[in-house]
């Protein structure tokens, strides 16, 4: 596909083919959590990732793969990851970057949820965080550390701006 133009992609990639049972273009929603493993041969190549094919709605979900592959399509990316709120996707890109006995710097006025995820949640898995005045420059650079992995500020845009969001 990666010569279609964007409109295309933006529409086919991850059902390249219509829905076999209804011969539908239209990607269906499957409101499912379960998947038949046709033998414990299948089931276990699916666990470990030996074969693909859905495993579990948590971890696997044939309507979110659609929308994963053609985020990353359209980014130009080669995978995606949907989650079900910021709040999920803010927690598992801090995790993939920062792991116990690492460090964190971030803004002083981030939303709750973060500040305490960042404050107490992730402490309990040996990620420090310095938060800091964000537009201290000073405050800032004196408190990233050898081992600080990730910078984390919030803002919002501000419509009145002359800079593009």
């Amino acid at each position: 596909m990666s010569n279609y133009k964007f409109e295309t992609l933006q529409l086919h990639v991850g059902q390249e083919q219509a829905d076999p049972a209804t011969d539908s273009r239209a990607v269906p929603i499957y409101q499912t959590t379960s998947y038949v493993f046709h033998n414990s041969d299948d089931a276990e190549a699916r666990f470990n990732l030996r074969a693909g094919g859905n495993i579990y709605g948590r971890l696997t979900n044939s309507t979110q793969g659609v929308l994963e592959e053609r985020v990353a399509a359209l980014e130009g990316g080669v995978a995606a990851l949907a989650v079900a709120s910021g709040a999920a996707a803010i927690t598992y890109a801090i995790e993939a970057l920062a792991q116990k006995g690492d460090h964190v710097v971030a803004q002083k006025t981030i939303y709750g949820g973060s500040y305490n995820l960042l404050a107490n949640t992730l402490t309990n898995y040996g990620v420090e965080t310095t938060f800091v005045d964000i537009h201290n420059h000073e405050e800032v650079k004196a408190a990233i550390k050898d081992n600080t992995k990730v910078l984390f500020i919030e803002t919002l845009g501000n419509p009145s701006s002359d800079i593009p969001i």
